[in-house]
């Protein structure tokens, strides 16, 4: 069970597969199961590195006040334990930003970004959304977040209700003063006046009824040469509504890239 402590924090993580690196970096207030579908999906023939960020899953849950940079920091300690100098990054509502930070300021280390969401300024009011959370158990609140998060009735599917209590079944472990700070660092970080420079090949993926869709076609438009593609009948959290239409438009935008390693996929 590897950890990452560069960052003065214990960041848990999964490594999956082999191959060039795919790192995932999970959506507020999910953990890394929030891949579990690209994780099966692509560790055949990626390195897949899955990451609980700082106050979810096993990793740290600092109550004290810390930034989106802090938050990289960690993906960056990781990605260092693992010796890797070079990775496709891919990231949900603050994932995504996490992701955009590093397209922005580690260009180097970015070979291709998915922003799912792909807000470049985050949240507009994030004490709004951190108000309703008990300070004993985030449960109930993160339940409620995460139902605007998806599609309408998805949540009360079978299946949807499976997915989505996986993240609450142990929420009383959580920090709801940590999860807000994510929410306040998210909120306190603009990058859309630095979405012009931004040189590495960029994919924003939303869903049809996406909170950030109007947000993240913006961010498409500003960065040179990035795709938008909209998920029909998901919402924010695409990745686990619909797992098969959202893998489709990343292997595609991979492809363009030439990014999917030879032999892989060969069946498709």
């Amino acid at each position: 069970m590897p950890y990452s402590s560069k960052n003065g924090l214990r960041i848990h993580y999964e490594v999956h597969g082999d191959g060039p690196p795919l790192v995932l970096i999970h959506a507020n207030p999910f953990d890394r199961r929030l891949w579990l579908h690209q994780v099966a999906r692509f560790s055949p023939f990626y390195r897949v590195i899955a990451i609980d960020l700082r106050g979810y899953g096993l990793s740290d849950k600092p109550e004290t006040t810390f930034t989106l940079r802090d938050m990289m920091n960690d993906v960056l300690g990781v990605c260092a334990d693992e010796g890797i100098d070079r990775a496709i990054f891919a990231g949900v509502s603050v994932g995504s930003g996490i992701a955009l930070l590093m397209a922005i300021e580690h260009p180097q280390m970015t070979q291709a970004v998915v922003l799912v969401g792909g807000s470049s300024s985050g949240p507009r009011d994030p004490e709004r959304i951190v108000a309703g959370f008990d300070p004993q158990d985030p449960g109930p609140h993160m339940m409620t977040l995460m139902r605007g998060y998806v599609a309408p009735g998805f949540a009360d599917t079978p299946r949807g209700k499976w997915l989505l209590d996986l993240f609450v079944e142990n929420s009383q472990n959580l920090s709801s003063k940590c999860i807000s700070q994510i929410f306040r660092a998210r909120g306190n970080f603009d990058m859309t006046d630095r979405l012009p420079g931004v040189k590495v090949p960029t994919l924003v993926i939303n869903g049809e009824y996406d909170e950030s869709l109007e947000a993240g076609k913006l961010t498409a438009s500003l960065i040179p040469g990035a795709d938008q593609f909209t998920l029909p009948n998901t919402g924010h959290a695409c990745c686990i509504e619909d797992a098969a239409g959202f893998d489709t438009a990343m292997i595609a935008f991979l492809r363009r890239c030439k990014l999917v390693p030879e032999g892989a996929l060969k069946h498709q």
